[in-house]
């Protein structure tokens, strides 16, 4: 059978094959629940991830990995006896919150649900993965190729996918990734959501808002930009977003600002269609610097800054490809109706590089994600690991090229 063709029946049989597998994972139901809390309260802002990264990392050395901690934080890990030199296929699940370091991450439970910040993303995408380092090597002899399992950095924010990034750059090319990201047993993310983020700057000399009156402002030429790009008519192929996130600038209300900035959010799920409303935003911020400095009566004019502060590249793993077609059938195979989507998740940077990529959730359900009242709730939550498990193990054990 080549790795081509009958997937759906290799799929089958892995899940038939591991069913011991699947019954540990069942029977550690409980305590993947405990993990995902005991994870969940360690801190990790994006950028300050160090102490859960150690925490996962004694973790997999307990399962008999070995483990590693790279240059940007990531925690790396594979089982000693498998097959090295081929491609891995790569669990990936992040480590990093949204959440500040001073944040209280108190939890509450009330039987199969609890409340608390991070509980769902990534708590259990990452309770997920460490389940399957502790089940997955068992079960891997005569697979055509290794897992590694990497709890990445900077995956939130202005992480800018930092450290799945790093690891794709530098370790062998993957034969496959699936990230865990959340929970959820039924989707099955293809298709990677890009963005381009910016800060935009303008500068000015200021002075006393009677005395300078008619020195150029630049809130004047912010709220001039931001609403013309407000006004941007967004359409057509890569369903494509732009939002104003955050503003700010000025001394006091009786000064004319010496600064002004403004950052904003563009998403799209083509790379051309990202790069054509840069295009248009610049313009846009040129055009209003100029046009309030035209209105300037005395005083230097204005100055401009840009500076893209993220980038996360689009990509789509192809519905026909070996890996989405594995992942739709597990679905299948744990009683669930399986769904492609759009995500912006560590997924996105492999799609970027050509190397088959989804991301799944680790089980269970959530929602409320990015507040202090985040939830997860646990019932039927096996069958999101049992499903990841059939996906790794089809793709480990296809016919090495």
């Amino acid at each position: 059978m080549t790795k081509h063709a009958g997937v759906e029946a290799l799929t089958r049989s892995n899940f038939v094959s591991l069913t011991s597998e699947r019954a540990q994972i069942a029977s550690l139901d409980e305590e993947i629940l405990e993990t995902q809390i005991a994870v969940s309260r360690i801190p990790a802002p994006t950028g300050q991830e160090r102490h859960r990264a150690a925490w996962v990392a004694t973790r997999l050395r307990g399962y008999g990995l070995d483990v590693r901690i790279d240059e940007v934080g990531n925690v790396v890990a594979r089982a000693p006896h498998l097959r090295p030199s081929k491609p891995p296929v790569v669990v990936a699940a992040h480590l990093d919150t949204v959440f500040p370091l001073d944040s209280p991450l108190e939890f509450t439970r009330l039987g199969a649900r609890v409340t608390g910040p991070g509980v769902a993303d990534n708590g259990r995408g990452l309770a997920a993965m460490l389940a399957l380092a502790r089940v997955l090597p068992r079960a891997a002899n005569g697979w055509a190729r290794p897992v590694q399992f990497v709890a990445t950095t900077g995956e939130e924010g202005m992480g800018n996918l930092r450290g799945v990034k790093h690891y794709l750059e530098r370790a062998t090319r993957p034969f496959a990734l699936v990230a865990l990201d959340g929970a959820g047993d039924d989707r099955v993310v293809t298709t990677a959501i890009g963005s381009r983020r910016f800060r935009v700057e303008y500068q000015g000399p200021g002075g006393h808002s009677w005395a300078a009156y008619g020195t150029a402002n630049p809130v004047h030429a912010a709220a001039r930009a931001v609403a013309n790009l407000a006004s941007l008519r967004l359409s057509g192929d890569g369903r494509p977003t732009l939002t104003v996130s955050r503003i700010g600038g000025g001394l006091s209300v009786n000064a004319i600002p010496g600064d002004a900035w403004f950052e904003v959010d563009v998403r799209g799920l083509r790379e051309t269609v990202l790069t054509r409303i840069e295009q248009d935003l610049m313009e846009i911020v040129r055009a209003a610097a100029g046009e309030e400095n035209r209105r300037s009566v005395h005083g230097r004019g204005l100055t401009l800054r840009v500076e893209r502060i993220g980038v996360r590249p689009a990509g789509e793993t192809s519905p026909d490809s070996v890996l989405v077609r594995s992942a739709l059938e597990a679905t299948r195979l744990v009683g669930r109706e399986p769904g492609e989507a759009t995500a912006s998740t560590d997924a996105n940077a492999a799609m970027a590089a050509g190397v088959p990529a989804i991301a799944i959730g680790g089980g269970g359900t959530g929602g409320d994600a990015h507040t202090q009242h985040e939830w997860y709730d646990n019932d039927g939550a096996a069958a999101g690991v049992q499903r990841a498990l059939t996906i790794v193990a089809t793709m480990a054990g296809l016919a090495a090229d």
